[in-house]
């Protein structure tokens, strides 16, 4: 048989625990080529820029007519 708790835990107790669950916004920065928002230190999605470089080339979209 496995080891069981002698007593209940407190709701403070687990309360205390559980204090370090909570989910956070993630931080975001402007891109400082087209300006929209991106996570720091990745490559910025829409416009492929990243240290004031460009690092993956983004291809036009054909438009439709």
């Amino acid at each position: 048989m496995p080891p069981l708790p002698k007593r209940k835990h407190s709701k403070g107790r687990r309360n205390r625990r559980r204090s370090h669950d909570a989910l956070t916004k993630p931080q975001l920065v402007a891109c400082s080529n087209c300006g929209e928002m991106h996570l720091p230190h990745v490559v910025c999605i829409s416009c492929g820029h990243y240290d004031g470089r460009e690092v993956v080339a983004k291809k036009e979209k054909p438009k439709k007519e």
